[in-house]
């Protein structure tokens, strides 16, 4: 479904009214699996909260020099990773950049499945995870 919504993201402009004077940035794994899924609504679910902004991983493992620079005056990464394989982690360390938080999925008790299927409350359970800084 298509929307008219504007997303902020860490590649758009000053977001630190969007974060509470806080500068994060969210990089979600998005991958095809359930968890993938997961961790890219959850991200955007962050987003909408104010507690940072999203942003593509694939453009930081373009090494894109904008995106650099944000992350330089960013205060804090977080990177949500669907599962042990961890390739959000695995592209930031490519480009030098160590998260302030780490979410892996599975390791809130998800189990990996190759679906889109996700509820609601999955999502919940990882945005609470970040708010509660359970990948520190």
């Amino acid at each position: 479904m298509a929307t008219d919504e504007k997303l902020e993201c860490a590649t758009c402009g000053d977001t630190s009214a969007l974060t509470g004077g806080k500068k994060r940035i969210i990089f979600p794994c998005a991958g095809v699996a359930n968890v993938g899924q997961i961790s890219n609504a959850a991200a955007l679910r962050l987003t909408d909260e104010g507690y940072g902004a999203a942003t593509c991983i694939a453009l930081l493992g373009a090494g894109d020099a904008g995106l650099k620079k944000r992350i330089a005056e960013a205060d804090e990464v977080v990177i949500i990773d669907g599962c042990s394989v961890i390739c959000g982690v695995k592209i930031a360390s490519a480009q030098g950049v160590n998260p302030g938080q780490h979410i892996i999925i599975t390791e809130l008790g998800f189990e990996k499945a190759y679906t889109r299927n996700f509820t609601e409350d999955d999502v919940e359970t990882v945005v609470s995870a970040a708010w509660e800084g359970m990948g520190r």
